[in-house]
């Protein structure tokens, strides 16, 4: 499609077993694209390396999902989906359509996209994990002769990006839309090349930056992982107003969805943890990820103004309340992640 060499592509023949590979591209599981770009499995740089590649992406064995990176640079999924909405309009599908309508992520996925939203006057939900919610939005009109919500941009912090072209998340798409924001801000070829670090920091700049990682615990008993978040699920009162490690919980609940299209409720769709800072811990149990269950914990903390530290060291001490909430240690002899994004 682009005239580029064979070398340019990693890992590019279809297999049943993915070459021996996890399907996910992440920064634990693509270490090579990652090592090429010049990034550790952490996000941070690898100062030493030269010659990195200004682009690179991932995607995982049906195309869904996407991983963005720049040279010595990762793009979380949650400032991908918030840098996309912000420059839309220099996707053709978009602006020919007049912009975008709406935008929508998935509850765990950091509020960055939000800001853009406020600040476009876009129509923004916050949905549970699952394509189908965005699906709704999509055919709101169509199928529910309701609101038109397209063109819409959506995305959940699990790598997945689509908008109303398919009715489920398209890593390919996603790809394509970088590339072509890229070519968007590099028109002029007697100008230094404007990078995706750029284009990153600058959005930053704007709108702030949304600190965010996850934390995956994979392979864990499900029966105590379960009773850990029944515990933190009965303590939701009793937490609400309390103060940990210098954060004040504004708020603590299960998070729930009543659907704006169909009505259908969406109930214990995660346990939140909402600072008076504006800072939020995020817990969800899943079943999906290999043997055993897999919990998940999303830690987010908003900054206006100091964009430059690395997000280990803004969310270090979030890491220590989520420890005293949940207990999650105790619970499953876990004292690291299986998996940090």
């Amino acid at each position: 499609i682009f005239g580029l060499p064979e070398s340019t592509l990693m890992n590019a023949i279809p297999l049943p077993d993915f070459g021996g590979h996890h399907a996910d591209p992440n920064l634990t599981y693509a270490v090579d694209l990652t090592a090429k770009c010049g990034i550790t499995k952490t996000g941070r740089a690898i100062e030493s390396l030269t010659n990195t590649p200004s682009f690179g992406a991932a995607s995982d064995g049906d195309g869904d999902r996407n991983m963005i990176l720049g040279s010595k640079f990762f793009v979380t999924p949650s400032d991908s989906l918030a840098v996309l909405a912000a420059n839309a309009d220099a996707i053709p599908f978009f602006k020919n359509q007049g912009g975008i309508k709406a935008v929508a992520r998935s509850m765990p996925t950091s509020g960055a996209v939000d800001l853009v939203a406020k600040k476009l006057n876009l129509a923004l939900f916050e949905t549970p994990t699952g394509w189908k919610f965005f699906g709704n939005l999509m055919d709101s009109k169509a199928l529910f002769n309701g609101t038109d919500y397209t063109p819409l941009l959506c995305g959940e912090e699990s790598f997945g990006t689509g908008s109303d072209h398919v009715r489920e998340k398209d890593g390919l798409f996603a790809v394509l839309a970088w590339l072509t924001i890229l070519a968007h801000f590099n028109q002029d070829a007697s100008k230094p090349f404007v990078t995706v670090q750029n284009i990153v920091e600058e959005h930053w700049a704007r709108y702030g930056r949304n600190y965010y990682c996850r934390y995956d615990y994979e392979g864990v008993d499900k029966a105590k992982a379960t009773e850990m978040m029944a515990a933190m699920t009965s303590a939701s009162a009793t937490n609400t107003g309390k103060t940990i490690g210098g954060f004040t919980i504004a708020t603590a609940d299960v998070f729930g969805y009543t659907d704006p299209v169909d009505g259908s409720v969406s109930k214990n769709q995660g346990i939140r943890f909402l600072m008076a800072d504006g800072s939020r811990i995020v817990f969800r149990l899943s079943g999906t990820a290999g043997s055993g269950a897999t919990v998940r914990l999303y830690l987010e903390k908003y900054d206006p103004k100091i964009l430059d530290k690395h997000v280990s060291e803004v969310v270090g001490p979030l890491v220590d309340v989520a420890m005293q909430l949940s207990k999650l240690p105790e619970y499953t002899g876990r004292n690291e992640p299986t998996v940090i994004t």
